[in-house]
């Protein structure tokens, strides 16, 4: 047996073993399923599979590069650079580069970040003359995201009356005409969104056989990690690529789903086993991570879940201390106590504040809970919060860097047309944008 299977355990061996066909492993929380998709890969290779004909898609690049420099400390560094390895929206700008001049676009096409799109769309709406009030931007940019995850394209939404009707309904009967305009100004400006990436990559293998078949070939293997988190355009990508090999790996955990605002789809996992034919289902059920009480909590919890795959989490490390769950009535009462909870813990047991971590839900709720620390005395740090990449000055950079690759970027132009100062006011600019559209440019 190769070496780097013997840190596996009986059940996380099975799943890595397992060449061919549709799979599905319920990896319940800290049961190592990031080791078994590494070594699942580093074993396919070692099995003669081609690394160009893997693709493995993950939620965040930051878990792909973790799992690249594993794979190549097992293979070496030469075969792991040609896995197709990424998440969702990296992989499928790659491909959309490659075939972009079938969709009228340019390879160097601009990828708008959300701040970009909001932008855009708070301009159009300045344009149209519409009350901001009701229009609000991040509302409406929110609106077209669901809207395209959903594969509802401007001429699927002017053919649907339900959607229209509730646009009238929610007071925004200009809601079409702003995602038309909205698409119509990103490919003038030789720009994509997020959501795009998605939806034009569903658009190339639906118009496009060929290049379906194409990249069908390629992907003899796929692996699919936190399949419960995919949405409806993500899941059709994935069951198009997959649908001549078969060769499909999804994990995921039903239980762990959290994104269902953001538009994923349980019913994705779910419905796995219907979607194709033999599937193999694996089951990894032992936490590393956990202490018995937590995992206990959490098992007691989730077996309230109407639908779910079964499974049964456990785990072989210590009973550990109980969980305390603390009902407050309000945010200022539950700052209060985080707060003195901390101050009587340090008081008691003579920590250090690094010895502490407060974890919030939304960024809104920090508020109250800095306020009563303040008044504890108690110093902090909050991780997270603006992106270095959202930071003025590095957008203003970057914004001239993509006017120089990508010279029809509106919203680039926009952003620096007159930084540093040139004497060009808005009232121009303005005049710019009307001319611009009056001319289709």
């Amino acid at each position: 047996m190769k070496q780097y299977l013997s840190q596996l355990n009986e059940a996380q061996l099975a799943p890595t073993l397992q060449k061919e066909g549709p799979m599905i492993i319920i990896a319940g929380a800290g049961s190592g399923k990031t080791r078994v998709l590494t070594y699942r890969i580093a074993y396919l290779m070692s099995e003669g599979v081609d690394p160009f004909n893997i693709l493995s898609l993950t939620f965040t690049n930051k878990a792909a590069r973790e799992m690249k420099t594993r794979i190549a400390s097992i293979v070496g560094d030469s075969e792991a650079k040609n896995l197709w390895m990424g998440t969702f929206h990296s992989v499928f700008a790659k491909i959309l580069r490659i075939e972009a001049d079938r969709l009228g676009y340019p390879s160097n096409f601009t990828i708008y970040d959300t701040q970009d799109s909001q932008r855009l769309i708070s301009s159009i709406i300045k344009e149209k003359k519409l009350d901001k009030d009701i229009y609000k931007y991040k509302q409406v940019q929110s609106r077209i995201s669901s809207y395209k995850n959903s594969l509802i394209t401007v001429k699927a939404y002017f053919q649907n009356p339900e959607l229209k009707e509730s646009d009238v309904m929610a007071k925004r009967p200009e809601m079409g005409e702003i995602y038309k305009e909205y698409v119509s100004r990103c490919f003038k400006a030789g720009a994509m969104d997020f959501d795009d990436l998605l939806l034009k990559t569903n658009e190339l293998i639906t118009r496009f056989p060929e290049v379906l078949a194409k990249y069908q070939d390629r992907f003899r293997y796929i692996l699919v990690d936190k399949y419960q988190d995919t949405n409806h355009s993500q899941y059709l990508i994935v069951r198009a690529l997959s649908d001549r090999f078969q060769n499909i790996c999804v994990v995921g955990d039903d239980a762990q789903s959290i994104y269902a605002f953001r538009g994923a789809n349980i019913n994705n996992i779910l419905n796995f086993q219907k979607d194709y034919d033999n599937v193999k289902m694996f089951r990894l059920e032992q936490n590393y991570r956990s202490t018995k009480n937590i995992v206990n909590a959490a098992n007691s919890i989730i077996e309230k879940n109407q639908t779910k795959l079964e499974k049964v989490v456990w785990t072989a490390n210590e009973e550990g201390p109980k969980i305390i769950v603390n009902r407050s009535l309000t945010d200022g009462d539950e700052g209060r106590y985080i707060a003195s909870t901390i101050f009587e813990n340090k008081m008691q047991n003579q920590a250090k504040n690094g010895e502490f971590a407060v974890l919030y839900r939304t960024n809104a709720q920090s508020r109250s809970i800095e306020d009563a620390l303040r008044k504890r005395g108690l110093e902090y740090r909050i991780y997270g919060g603006l992106s270095f990449y959202q930071r003025k000055e590095i957008k203003d950079v970057l914004s001239y860097l993509r006017i120089i690759i990508n010279p029809s970027d509106e919203e680039a132009l926009k952003r620096i047309i007159n930084f540093p100062g040139r004497g060009i006011g808005q009232t121009t600019v303005v005049r710019l944008i009307v001319s611009a559209n009056e001319h289709n440019k």
